[in-house]
């Protein structure tokens, strides 16, 4: 049985990965890579070409399922789970780094953010940064912890708006209780940072809390209560 371990070393594709680079790599290479391990007599490249050999199209990959990637013999559902989350995983790289981000509302930061921030288990704060559109110029994350505004200091988020050239911010933190309901130091953080703001002419335009699958903005609790 002819297996990856048998081939010289510098063709596996690991190790031309880090010599060359992703690019340099086969399709059923970088698949092969995912999947790590072989079945019986085949390899994971093996493997790999079995799987390409299946489909119409490559893109065809995008809509298959975990069962219907996984019936193909010596693949199975752990393989078939981390090759769709890769595809998943790089589609989501794709759309951020070539779409224009515009932020024109608290839904559209939850949409950007919550796969990032649900089901964490310690709080998160995340500075986003706008252009005078509203376009997203950069995220950025600030801290790890409770929100706590003796720890949480302005200059840390400001100092990034200045470098990026923000005309505004948005903050964005994780409860991990699931509850989106703002504590005090939530509210008193948000008023620090919107008067800091003030002094330097860069907005605050936000504060959106994030719970699993809910979202609050504080921005909209202060209005409704007044």
């Amino acid at each position: 049985m002819y297996t990856i371990k048998d081939m010289p070393r510098n063709d596996r594709p690991r190790e031309r990965l880090m010599k060359l680079g992703a690019k340099s790599l086969s399709t059923y290479e970088l698949i092969a890579i995912i999947f790590r391990f072989g079945y019986l007599d085949q390899s994971a490249i093996d493997l790999a070409k079995t799987l390409i050999g299946s489909l119409r199209s490559l893109s065809e990959l995008r809509e298959k399922t975990i069962p219907e990637i996984a019936k193909i013999k010596g693949i199975g559902e752990t393989k078939a789970i981390s090759l769709l989350a890769a595809i998943e995983l790089g589609e989501r790289v794709l759309h951020e780094t070539k779409a224009q981000i515009q932020i024109a509302s608290p839904s559209d930061v939850f949409g950007l953010l919550k796969y990032d921030m649900k089901n964490l288990e310690q709080e998160v704060l995340i500075a986003l940064y706008l252009d005078v559109k509203t376009n997203l110029i950069a995220k950025k994350q600030i801290f790890i912890g409770g929100l706590n505004q003796s720890l949480v200091h302005p200059r840390e988020v400001f100092k990034y708006a200045v470098k990026y050239s923000a005309y505004s911010i948005i903050l964005v933190h994780n409860h991990p209780s699931g509850d989106p309901e703002p504590s005090p130091q939530d509210l008193e953080v948000t008023k620090r940072f919107k008067e800091a703001g003030k002094m330097l002419q860069i907005d605050l335009l936000d504060h959106i809390i994030i719970a699993n699958d809910t979202y609050l903005s504080i921005k909209e609790y202060n209005r409704n209560r007044k």
